[in-house]
């Protein structure tokens, strides 16, 4: 898995920004909003005339980072091209928390995307608990995530900002999956129950 997204990471998210800041530092703001957009819609290009499968997260980034780039050329502001990612970390947080109270807990969902499960698995009280202690770590890590981005925007220097939002991220996102397996499989031992990974045949 890794060997087959790590090549997707790097020409969807690495090289742009390694661009970015590198002609942030010699050229200036816009050039450098141009070319790292410039490197994304070219490799779709590219990979469209080559009759090569664009992947997923290439398309993505392209689509937002088109979006960002053409407000802050509009509005001539690097807040606006920084701010949009940080609100959609604020929806996504509220999300996850007004779900819980709903009873329908935002994690078991997307969950349920990636690993079916069957309707007496999620309905194990268990299991229900769980994604609902998951939802709101989800919330929370998410939340403070967009806090500390704005308080980086805010008070440090841009190339400050990109580097450590770069692995903010990704750390944000480990960390909570990690806490909520952890959390997961604890709670299964004390319930007298335990994980069986299935093997492929």
């Amino acid at each position: 898995m890794l060997r087959h997204a790590l090549p997707n990471i790097v020409e969807g998210k690495l090289i742009p920004l390694a661009q970015f800041i590198g002609c942030l530092e010699l050229i200036g703001t816009m050039w450098a909003l141009l070319v790292a957009l410039g490197w994304s819609l070219g490799a779709i290009l590219y990979r469209w005339a080559t009759r090569r499968t664009v992947p997923g997260i290439l398309l993505l980034g392209t689509v937002a980072l088109t979006a960002r780039t053409v407000a802050a050329l509009l509005t001539g502001s690097m807040v606006v091209y920084f701010l949009q990612p940080t609100i959609s970390t604020v929806l996504v947080g509220l999300a996850f928390l007004i779900s819980v109270p709903l009873g329908n807990p935002l994690a078991q969902r997307l969950a349920c995307d990636v690993f079916p499960l069957d309707d007496a698995t999620k309905a194990h009280p268990l299991v229900r608990q769980f994604f609902v202690r998951l939802s709101a770590l989800w919330s929370f890590t998410s939340l403070v995530n967009a806090s500390i981005t704005l308080w980086l925007l805010f008070t440090q220097s841009t190339t400050t900002f990109l580097l450590v939002k770069s692995v903010l991220g990704p750390i944000t996102t480990t960390v909570t999956l990690s806490l909520g397996f952890a959390w997961f499989k604890r709670s299964l031992t004390r319930h007298g129950s335990r994980i069986v990974w299935a093997t492929a045949h």
